[in-house]
């Protein structure tokens, strides 16, 4: 995205919060506006995924054509900034809990359930920042969330990053309904048994144990659930371990 592009893209990000003076647009009358085009993008990218979403595919949605679309969006780039920034918006940011454990593990979970509703999230967002206005202040409420640790600042972003990059990535791993699917029990009852037989228990012992009483336990090949709650345990633990450094 260029540098003209960018700043537009900024200056649409921000049109509820900074209106600026209204643009003609070229043409008829519109009949729709941003808001109700960025939705139907989303909706697109939630039962098609990111790649779904093209210009051509979201015409062929609102009932109109690429070239009308582009009167509302200037790139397929803008359009995602912008479903970003919306999808962001739709999660309420709840009160702070006056414990520093359950302040840290609310943001992983908050950004647990955004991801696990809308998988291609994570792929949209990409390695910068979001700069609209719903994803500033989903980081100003995460850094209030980790304020009490009592690092630098420095280290309070990085604080932020660990959890919710923790979270995103175990979303990745869970089933969108959130449970163990019943062709992975099926799986799993095949392959345990074959395994036992083929693998020799005396060269992996502590793979076979570890892997027997896993296995047990959650009746599949892997429980992401479990995963997830002892994960996020350990870096809450390990956090504020390290602020009392």
């Amino acid at each position: 995205m260029g540098p003209e592009n960018l700043e537009e893209t900024l200056r649409l990000l921000w049109r509820h919060e900074r209106p600026g003076p209204d643009r003609a647009k070229p043409g008829p009358r519109q009949r729709l506006d941003v808001d109700e085009v960025v939705s139907v993008a989303i909706d697109l990218a939630d039962h098609r995924g990111l790649a779904g979403v093209s210009i051509r595919a979201l015409g062929t949605q609102l009932g109109m054509g690429a070239m009308s679309v582009y009167t509302y969006v200037t790139s397929r780039d803008q359009l995602i900034a912008l479903m970003v920034d919306d999808t962001l918006g739709r999660t309420a940011l709840p009160p702070h809990d006056p414990e520093v454990g359950a302040r840290l593990e609310a943001v992983a979970d908050l950004a647990y359930r955004a991801h696990r509703r809308h998988p291609w999230l994570a792929m949209a967002s990409g390695l910068r920042p979001g700069l609209g206005p719903h994803a500033f202040a989903l980081y100003q409420w995460q850094l209030e969330a980790v304020e009490p640790l009592g690092v630098d600042d420095v280290e309070l972003d990085q604080a932020v990053s660990l959890l919710t990059g923790f979270a995103i990535n175990a979303s990745a791993m869970t089933s969108p309904s959130g449970d163990e699917s019943q062709d992975d029990l099926d799986w799993w009852a095949t392959v345990a048994p074959v395994l036992s037989e083929l693998t020799d228990e005396a060269k992996h012992p502590l793979a076979h144990r570890v892997g027997t009483a896993a296995g047990e336990a959650y009746g599949a090949a892997r429980d992401t659930g479990r995963e997830y709650d002892f994960g996020l345990k350990a870096i809450v633990q390990g956090l504020i371990q390290l602020s009392r450094a």
